[in-house]
Protein backbone atom coordinates (compact mmCIF):
# COMPACT_ATOMS: atom_id res chain seq x y z
CA UNK A 1 0.00 0.00 0.00
CA UNK A 2 1.31 3.64 -1.00
CA UNK A 3 2.54 6.01 1.71
CA UNK A 4 0.25 9.09 2.76
CA UNK A 5 2.83 11.34 0.92
CA UNK A 6 2.81 9.10 -2.09
CA UNK A 7 -0.48 9.51 -2.25
CA UNK A 8 -0.53 13.19 -1.87
CA UNK A 9 1.93 13.99 -4.56
CA UNK A 10 0.58 11.67 -7.04
CA UNK A 11 -2.89 13.24 -6.72
CA UNK A 12 -0.75 16.62 -6.43
CA UNK A 13 -3.00 17.54 -2.65
CA UNK A 14 -0.52 20.34 -0.88
CA UNK A 15 -1.14 19.95 3.05
CA UNK A 16 0.01 19.07 6.06
CA UNK A 17 -3.28 19.91 7.76
CA UNK A 18 -4.31 16.61 10.30
CA UNK A 19 -8.06 16.66 9.53
CA UNK A 20 -6.72 16.65 5.57
CA UNK A 21 -4.50 13.74 6.34
CA UNK A 22 -7.56 11.44 7.89
CA UNK A 23 -9.60 12.14 5.03
CA UNK A 24 -7.21 10.66 2.57
CA UNK A 25 -5.94 8.04 5.37
CA UNK A 26 -10.06 6.79 5.35
CA UNK A 27 -10.01 7.11 1.48
CA UNK A 28 -6.52 4.74 1.17
CA UNK A 29 -8.14 2.17 3.53
CA UNK A 30 -11.62 1.93 1.76
CA UNK A 31 -10.51 2.01 -1.53
CA UNK A 32 -9.72 -1.98 -2.15
CA UNK A 33 -13.41 -2.81 -0.67
CA UNK A 34 -16.72 -2.33 -2.22
CA UNK A 35 -18.17 0.10 -0.04
CA UNK A 36 -20.21 3.18 -1.42
CA UNK A 37 -18.30 6.51 0.07
CA UNK A 38 -19.92 10.20 0.84
CA UNK A 39 -17.73 12.67 0.38
CA UNK A 40 -18.68 15.75 2.31
CA UNK A 41 -17.66 19.02 3.23
CA UNK A 42 -18.29 23.05 1.76
CA UNK A 43 -17.74 23.77 -2.44
CA UNK A 44 -14.16 24.29 -3.27
CA UNK A 45 -12.37 22.06 -0.94
CA UNK A 46 -11.31 19.57 -3.30
CA UNK A 47 -13.64 16.62 -2.95
CA UNK A 48 -12.98 15.27 -6.13
CA UNK A 49 -9.64 13.58 -5.17
CA UNK A 50 -11.06 11.29 -3.02
CA UNK A 51 -13.23 9.37 -5.43
CA UNK A 52 -10.01 9.52 -7.90
CA UNK A 53 -8.13 8.13 -4.72
CA UNK A 54 -10.34 5.51 -3.96
CA UNK A 55 -10.40 4.19 -7.91
CA UNK A 56 -6.81 3.87 -8.14
CA UNK A 57 -6.24 2.21 -5.28
CA UNK A 58 -9.20 -0.46 -6.05
CA UNK A 59 -8.71 -3.75 -8.13
CA UNK A 60 -11.60 -1.30 -10.44
CA UNK A 61 -8.54 0.45 -11.44
CA UNK A 62 -8.03 -0.79 -15.15
CA UNK A 63 -11.82 -0.57 -15.54
CA UNK A 64 -13.87 3.24 -16.10
CA UNK A 65 -14.07 6.19 -14.13
CA UNK A 66 -17.09 8.38 -14.61
CA UNK A 67 -17.51 11.52 -12.45
CA UNK A 68 -21.22 12.96 -12.78
CA UNK A 69 -21.96 16.39 -12.11
CA UNK A 70 -25.59 15.70 -10.81
CA UNK A 71 -26.60 19.41 -10.36
CA UNK A 72 -25.60 20.60 -14.38
CA UNK A 73 -28.00 17.86 -15.51
CA UNK A 74 -31.77 19.20 -16.00
CA UNK A 75 -33.98 16.90 -14.16
CA UNK A 76 -35.91 15.93 -17.67
CA UNK A 77 -32.75 14.12 -18.56
CA UNK A 78 -30.76 13.28 -15.66
CA UNK A 79 -32.39 9.64 -15.90
CA UNK A 80 -31.49 9.12 -19.44
CA UNK A 81 -27.85 9.69 -18.82
CA UNK A 82 -27.56 7.72 -15.77
CA UNK A 83 -29.08 4.60 -16.71
CA UNK A 84 -29.62 5.06 -20.57
CA UNK A 85 -32.96 5.03 -22.88
CA UNK A 86 -34.91 3.10 -25.65
CA UNK A 87 -35.51 4.73 -29.23
CA UNK A 88 -38.44 6.25 -29.17
CA UNK A 89 -38.72 6.39 -25.26
CA UNK A 90 -39.70 10.45 -25.27
CA UNK A 91 -39.21 13.06 -28.16
CA UNK A 92 -35.63 13.29 -29.61
CA UNK A 93 -34.87 9.79 -28.67
CA UNK A 94 -34.06 9.01 -32.07
CA UNK A 95 -31.79 5.51 -31.29
CA UNK A 96 -31.14 3.79 -27.87
CA UNK A 97 -28.60 5.11 -25.59
CA UNK A 98 -26.20 3.53 -22.76
CA UNK A 99 -26.35 5.12 -19.58
CA UNK A 100 -23.37 6.06 -17.33
CA UNK A 101 -24.30 3.02 -15.19
CA UNK A 102 -24.31 0.46 -18.09
CA UNK A 103 -20.51 1.86 -19.40
CA UNK A 104 -18.83 2.10 -16.25
CA UNK A 105 -19.85 -1.72 -15.60
CA UNK A 106 -16.80 -2.77 -13.02
CA UNK A 107 -15.36 0.33 -12.80
CA UNK A 108 -16.19 3.33 -10.22
CA UNK A 109 -18.99 6.34 -10.71
CA UNK A 110 -18.18 9.38 -8.80
CA UNK A 111 -21.72 11.57 -8.24
CA UNK A 112 -20.96 14.92 -7.75
CA UNK A 113 -23.36 17.22 -6.11
CA UNK A 114 -25.84 14.04 -5.08
CA UNK A 115 -28.21 15.79 -2.99
CA UNK A 116 -29.29 17.37 -6.08
CA UNK A 117 -30.88 14.41 -7.62
CA UNK A 118 -34.84 14.38 -8.32
CA UNK A 119 -36.18 12.48 -5.74
CA UNK A 120 -37.58 9.88 -9.01
CA UNK A 121 -33.65 9.48 -10.06
CA UNK A 122 -33.32 8.97 -5.60
CA UNK A 123 -35.68 5.57 -6.38
CA UNK A 124 -33.88 4.45 -8.90
CA UNK A 125 -29.92 4.66 -7.61
CA UNK A 126 -31.41 3.38 -4.57
CA UNK A 127 -32.24 -0.06 -6.72
CA UNK A 128 -28.82 0.14 -7.92
CA UNK A 129 -27.16 0.35 -4.70
CA UNK A 130 -29.31 -2.44 -3.12
CA UNK A 131 -28.79 -5.20 -5.84
CA UNK A 132 -27.23 -3.54 -8.64
CA UNK A 133 -30.26 -3.56 -11.00
CA UNK A 134 -31.51 -1.12 -13.13
CA UNK A 135 -34.06 -0.19 -16.20
CA UNK A 136 -33.43 2.22 -19.12
CA UNK A 137 -35.87 5.08 -19.90
CA UNK A 138 -38.79 3.59 -22.18
CA UNK A 139 -37.50 -0.55 -20.86
CA UNK A 140 -39.11 -2.84 -19.25
CA UNK A 141 -36.06 -5.02 -18.99
CA UNK A 142 -33.79 -5.58 -15.85
CA UNK A 143 -29.81 -5.08 -16.34
CA UNK A 144 -27.50 -5.75 -13.99
CA UNK A 145 -24.41 -3.26 -13.22
CA UNK A 146 -21.16 -3.99 -10.98
CA UNK A 147 -20.57 -0.67 -10.38
CA UNK A 148 -18.41 1.01 -7.29
CA UNK A 149 -20.73 4.56 -6.47
CA UNK A 150 -18.54 7.12 -4.88
CA UNK A 151 -21.00 10.06 -4.11
CA UNK A 152 -20.48 13.97 -2.98
CA UNK A 153 -21.91 16.90 -1.45
CA UNK A 154 -21.87 20.39 -0.18
CA UNK A 155 -25.49 20.44 1.49
CA UNK A 156 -26.05 19.49 5.14
CA UNK A 157 -27.48 15.84 4.40
CA UNK A 158 -29.93 15.68 7.86
CA UNK A 159 -31.87 18.67 6.89
CA UNK A 160 -32.39 17.82 3.56
CA UNK A 161 -33.82 14.86 4.16
CA UNK A 162 -35.68 16.47 7.05
CA UNK A 163 -37.22 19.36 4.36
CA UNK A 164 -38.21 15.81 2.79
CA UNK A 165 -35.23 16.96 -0.31
CA UNK A 166 -33.56 13.60 -0.15
CA UNK A 167 -34.23 9.80 0.55
CA UNK A 168 -33.07 9.22 4.14
CA UNK A 169 -33.01 5.35 3.35
CA UNK A 170 -30.80 6.50 0.31
CA UNK A 171 -28.47 9.01 2.06
CA UNK A 172 -27.56 5.46 4.61
CA UNK A 173 -26.94 3.61 1.91
CA UNK A 174 -24.22 5.85 0.42
CA UNK A 175 -22.92 7.08 3.34
CA UNK A 176 -21.27 3.35 4.58
CA UNK A 177 -18.30 5.43 4.81
CA UNK A 178 -18.37 9.22 5.11
CA UNK A 179 -14.99 11.13 4.40
CA UNK A 180 -15.46 15.01 5.66
CA UNK A 181 -12.81 17.29 4.37
CA UNK A 182 -12.19 20.33 6.02
CA UNK A 183 -13.10 23.93 5.29
CA UNK A 184 -9.75 25.84 4.26
CA UNK A 185 -10.23 28.26 7.21
CA UNK A 186 -9.62 25.52 8.95
CA UNK A 187 -6.04 24.55 7.70
CA UNK A 188 -4.87 27.64 8.60
CA UNK A 189 -0.85 25.80 8.44
CA UNK A 190 -1.50 25.15 4.43
CA UNK A 191 -3.17 28.27 3.26
CA UNK A 192 0.19 30.02 2.24
CA UNK A 193 2.21 27.00 1.24
CA UNK A 194 -1.34 26.68 -1.50
CA UNK A 195 -0.45 29.70 -2.15
CA UNK A 196 3.04 29.57 -3.38
CA UNK A 197 1.93 26.58 -5.25
CA UNK A 198 -0.30 28.47 -6.77
CA UNK A 199 1.60 31.15 -7.20
CA UNK A 200 4.41 28.91 -9.13
CA UNK A 201 2.12 26.93 -11.41
CA UNK A 202 0.66 30.30 -12.91
CA UNK A 203 4.66 31.57 -12.77
CA UNK A 204 5.60 28.73 -15.12
CA UNK A 205 2.33 29.16 -17.05
CA UNK A 206 2.41 32.98 -18.00
CA UNK A 207 6.52 32.97 -18.76
CA UNK A 208 7.07 35.40 -15.81
CA UNK A 209 8.73 34.99 -12.16
CA UNK A 210 6.84 33.83 -9.07
CA UNK A 211 4.47 36.60 -6.70
CA UNK A 212 5.89 36.60 -3.25
CA UNK A 213 4.16 37.89 0.05
CA UNK A 214 5.54 39.89 2.61
CA UNK A 215 5.41 38.49 6.16
CA UNK A 216 2.11 41.05 6.89
CA UNK A 217 0.52 39.54 3.38
CA UNK A 218 1.04 36.08 4.42
CA UNK A 219 -0.95 36.66 8.38
CA UNK A 220 -3.37 38.97 6.26
CA UNK A 221 -3.76 35.74 4.13
CA UNK A 222 -3.96 32.76 6.89
CA UNK A 223 -6.73 35.45 8.73
CA UNK A 224 -9.05 35.60 5.71
CA UNK A 225 -11.96 33.47 5.79
CA UNK A 226 -11.85 31.99 2.34
CA UNK A 227 -15.50 31.24 1.96
CA UNK A 228 -15.16 29.78 -1.52
CA UNK A 229 -12.16 27.78 -0.22
CA UNK A 230 -8.95 26.29 -2.49
CA UNK A 231 -10.83 27.27 -5.24
CA UNK A 232 -11.27 30.80 -4.61
CA UNK A 233 -7.51 30.84 -3.33
CA UNK A 234 -6.62 29.62 -6.59
CA UNK A 235 -8.37 32.22 -8.19
CA UNK A 236 -6.63 34.97 -6.29
CA UNK A 237 -3.31 34.11 -6.94
CA UNK A 238 -4.10 33.66 -11.17
CA UNK A 239 -5.22 37.32 -10.69
CA UNK A 240 -2.22 38.48 -8.42
CA UNK A 241 -0.09 36.81 -10.93
CA UNK A 242 -1.50 38.44 -13.71
CA UNK A 243 -2.38 41.41 -12.81
CA UNK A 244 0.62 43.01 -10.54
CA UNK A 245 4.14 44.22 -11.82
CA UNK A 246 5.86 44.67 -8.72
CA UNK A 247 6.52 40.54 -7.68
CA UNK A 248 6.41 41.43 -3.64
CA UNK A 249 3.19 41.60 -2.62
CA UNK A 250 2.45 43.80 0.58
CA UNK A 251 -0.46 43.47 2.79
CA UNK A 252 -2.58 47.00 1.36
CA UNK A 253 -1.98 45.49 -1.91
CA UNK A 254 -3.00 41.91 -1.16
CA UNK A 255 -6.67 43.18 0.42
CA UNK A 256 -7.59 44.37 -2.51
CA UNK A 257 -7.87 41.35 -4.14
CA UNK A 258 -9.73 39.92 -0.36
CA UNK A 259 -13.30 40.82 -1.04
CA UNK A 260 -14.73 41.66 2.33
CA UNK A 261 -17.37 39.38 2.59
CA UNK A 262 -14.44 36.33 3.83
CA UNK A 263 -12.55 38.71 6.69
CA UNK A 264 -12.20 37.23 10.22
CA UNK A 265 -11.55 40.47 11.47
CA UNK A 266 -14.46 42.94 13.25
CA UNK A 267 -16.93 44.66 10.71
CA UNK A 268 -18.05 47.92 11.00
CA UNK A 269 -20.80 47.31 9.41
CA UNK A 270 -22.25 44.27 10.51
CA UNK A 271 -21.94 46.25 14.05
CA UNK A 272 -23.46 49.60 12.51
CA UNK A 273 -26.40 46.71 11.34
CA UNK A 274 -27.16 45.26 14.80
CA UNK A 275 -27.55 48.49 16.40
CA UNK A 276 -29.93 49.08 13.48
CA UNK A 277 -31.90 45.97 14.46
CA UNK A 278 -31.99 47.22 18.19
CA UNK A 279 -32.93 50.95 17.17
CA UNK A 280 -36.15 49.29 14.71
CA UNK A 281 -36.97 47.07 17.75
CA UNK A 282 -37.16 50.04 20.10
CA UNK A 283 -39.08 52.32 18.19
CA UNK A 284 -41.82 49.69 17.88
CA UNK A 285 -42.15 49.87 21.64
CA UNK A 286 -42.32 53.72 21.61
CA UNK A 287 -45.22 52.90 18.87
CA UNK A 288 -47.03 50.81 20.73
CA UNK A 289 -47.02 53.40 24.02
CA UNK A 290 -47.96 55.92 21.89
CA UNK A 291 -50.41 54.27 20.28
CA UNK A 292 -51.95 53.80 23.93
CA UNK A 293 -51.46 57.66 24.83
CA UNK A 294 -53.35 58.64 21.77
CA UNK A 295 -56.66 56.43 22.26
CA UNK A 296 -56.23 58.05 26.24
CA UNK A 297 -56.14 61.12 24.72
CA UNK A 298 -59.26 60.59 22.58
CA UNK A 299 -61.07 59.09 25.11
CA UNK A 300 -60.43 62.40 27.06
CA UNK A 301 -61.66 64.57 24.26
CA UNK A 302 -64.91 62.42 23.77
CA UNK A 303 -65.62 62.32 27.25
CA UNK A 304 -65.62 66.33 27.27
CA UNK A 305 -67.34 66.55 24.62
CA UNK A 306 -70.48 64.39 25.91
CA UNK A 307 -69.82 66.03 29.31
CA UNK A 308 -71.14 69.84 27.60
CA UNK A 309 -73.66 68.10 25.98
CA UNK A 310 -74.53 66.68 29.74
CA UNK A 311 -76.49 63.26 28.35
CA UNK A 312 -75.01 60.61 30.95
CA UNK A 313 -76.77 57.35 28.81
CA UNK A 314 -75.45 58.89 25.40
CA UNK A 315 -71.80 59.19 27.69
CA UNK A 316 -72.28 55.01 28.51
CA UNK A 317 -73.16 54.47 24.74
CA UNK A 318 -70.28 56.28 23.39
CA UNK A 319 -67.51 54.72 26.17
CA UNK A 320 -68.52 51.17 25.40
CA UNK A 321 -68.02 52.08 21.77
CA UNK A 322 -64.88 53.52 21.86
CA UNK A 323 -63.52 50.89 24.24
CA UNK A 324 -64.44 48.94 21.79
CA UNK A 325 -62.85 49.69 19.27
CA UNK A 326 -59.90 50.08 20.98
CA UNK A 327 -59.38 46.37 22.88
CA UNK A 328 -61.84 44.82 19.34
CA UNK A 329 -63.82 43.02 21.50
CA UNK A 330 -67.47 43.00 23.25
CA UNK A 331 -67.52 45.23 26.31
CA UNK A 332 -70.61 45.43 29.08
CA UNK A 333 -72.33 48.13 30.58
CA UNK A 334 -70.82 47.57 33.98
CA UNK A 335 -66.86 48.05 32.24
CA UNK A 336 -68.29 51.68 31.27
CA UNK A 337 -69.16 52.83 34.44
CA UNK A 338 -66.00 54.11 35.15
CA UNK A 339 -66.09 56.34 31.64
CA UNK A 340 -69.55 57.64 33.52
CA UNK A 341 -67.93 58.14 36.42
CA UNK A 342 -64.84 60.51 34.99
CA UNK A 343 -68.19 62.49 33.39
CA UNK A 344 -69.71 62.77 37.07
CA UNK A 345 -66.28 63.96 38.57
CA UNK A 346 -65.38 66.58 35.16
CA UNK A 347 -68.97 68.08 36.14
CA UNK A 348 -68.32 68.51 39.70
CA UNK A 349 -64.78 70.12 38.84
CA UNK A 350 -66.42 71.98 36.74
CA UNK A 351 -68.39 74.22 38.49
CA UNK A 352 -64.95 75.64 40.03
CA UNK A 353 -62.87 78.72 38.02
CA UNK A 354 -59.71 76.94 38.62
CA UNK A 355 -60.67 74.02 36.57
CA UNK A 356 -59.65 73.52 32.74
CA UNK A 357 -60.55 70.22 31.62
CA UNK A 358 -58.30 71.05 28.34
CA UNK A 359 -55.17 71.43 29.94
CA UNK A 360 -55.28 67.76 31.73
CA UNK A 361 -54.60 66.94 27.80
CA UNK A 362 -51.35 68.63 27.21
CA UNK A 363 -51.01 70.01 23.85
CA UNK A 364 -47.27 70.06 23.42
CA UNK A 365 -47.10 66.61 24.64
CA UNK A 366 -49.79 65.19 22.68
CA UNK A 367 -48.30 67.35 19.32
CA UNK A 368 -44.79 65.35 20.03
CA UNK A 369 -46.22 61.99 20.22
CA UNK A 370 -48.40 62.45 16.92
CA UNK A 371 -44.87 64.23 15.08
CA UNK A 372 -43.16 61.03 16.57
CA UNK A 373 -45.72 58.30 15.22
CA UNK A 374 -45.58 60.09 11.96
CA UNK A 375 -41.87 59.65 12.01
CA UNK A 376 -42.47 55.76 12.76
CA UNK A 377 -44.93 55.50 9.84
CA UNK A 378 -42.59 56.81 7.39
CA UNK A 379 -38.94 55.06 8.69
CA UNK A 380 -41.33 51.74 8.79
CA UNK A 381 -42.98 52.70 5.14
CA UNK A 382 -38.40 53.19 4.00
CA UNK A 383 -37.78 49.84 5.22
CA UNK A 384 -40.20 48.16 3.88
CA UNK A 385 -39.73 49.92 0.24
CA UNK A 386 -43.38 51.51 0.91
CA UNK A 387 -45.36 47.95 1.14
CA UNK A 388 -48.07 48.60 3.28
CA UNK A 389 -48.80 45.27 4.38
CA UNK A 390 -45.22 44.44 5.31
CA UNK A 391 -44.98 48.45 7.43
CA UNK A 392 -48.48 47.36 9.24
CA UNK A 393 -46.96 43.84 10.13
CA UNK A 394 -44.04 45.61 11.64
CA UNK A 395 -45.74 48.29 13.52
CA UNK A 396 -47.92 45.87 15.13
CA UNK A 397 -51.31 47.67 13.64
CA UNK A 398 -53.66 46.54 11.29
CA UNK A 399 -53.42 47.50 7.28
CA UNK A 400 -56.51 49.35 7.95
CA UNK A 401 -55.43 51.18 10.47
CA UNK A 402 -52.16 52.31 8.79
CA UNK A 403 -53.99 52.90 5.91
CA UNK A 404 -56.46 55.68 7.99
CA UNK A 405 -53.19 56.84 10.03
CA UNK A 406 -51.34 57.48 6.47
CA UNK A 407 -54.26 59.35 5.10
CA UNK A 408 -54.58 61.46 8.08
CA UNK A 409 -51.14 62.41 8.54
CA UNK A 410 -51.04 63.01 4.43
CA UNK A 411 -48.06 60.91 4.35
Amino acid sequence: MESLQAIKQRFEIIGNDHHLNRAIEKAIRVAPTDISVLVTGESGVGKESIPKIIHHLSHRKHAKYIAVNCGAIPEGTIDSELFGHEKGSFTGAIASRNGYFEVADGGTIFLDEVGELPLTTQVRLLRVLENGEFIKVGSSQTQKTNVRIVAATNLNMQEAINKGKFREDLYYRLSTIEINLPPLRERVGDIHLLFRKFASDFAQKYKMPSVKLSDNAVRVLENYGFPGNIRQLRNIAEEISVVEENRLISSDRLLQYLPAKGTNLPSVIENKKSTSEFSSEREIMYKILFDMRNDINDLKKLTLDLMQSGSVEKVKEESKKLIQKIYKEDVSDSETENQVEVVRINEKYKESDDYDFEETIDADESLSIQDKEIELIKKSLDRNKGKRKLAAKELGISERTLYRKIKHYDL
